[in-house]
């Protein structure tokens, strides 16, 4: 098998539907999470926009009890295999990366690249990021170009 640089895994796979596994150092968990792009052109825009899959759905809903229902979007492992478990996907958080963020964090073999989502998921995800009152404006505005 060749090995592919980072930058070239990346760039040759990067589009709405990637999925990434990595821990998010904002997180107080030290746990991996699943990471999944949403944007329309990912390579063309200044950052990668993500919403993040978590298994502890009532903690989720919980935690978003006062958003729209549709920001909270349902995945169980028939939708997308790569998950072990039911999951949600809490659309009114969004986690911003570049490209180069991303790169660095294959380089330290600290991401794993997982098999894409499903289009029709992440038109679901979009919908809950423009439903949600949480997000701002200009992210919302460049999910619409």
């Amino acid at each position: 098998m060749v090995d592919v640089p980072p930058e070239a895994a990346i760039r040759a796979t990067i589009r709405p539907g990637s999925v990434y596994y990595f821990v998010e150092e904002s997180f107080k968990s030290t746990e991996p999470h699943y990471f999944i792009v949403i944007n329309n052109k990912p390579l063309e825009d200044k950052v990668v926009l993500l919403v993040c899959a978590s298994s502890q759905i009532d903690k989720v809903r919980q935690r978003r009890k006062t958003c729209p229902e549709e920001t909270l979007v349902y995945i169980d492992p028939t939708r997308y295999s790569d998950f072990s478990g039911d999951s949600i996907v809490d659309c009114n958080s969004i986690h911003e990366k570049t490209v180069e963020q991303l790169v660095d964090k294959l380089a330290r073999d600290e991401l794993r690249l997982k098999s894409e989502m499903d289009v029709s998921l992440i038109e679901q995800f979009r919908q809950g990021v423009l439903t949600s009152h949480l997000i701002e404006h200009r992210i919302k505005k460049s999910l619409q170009r």
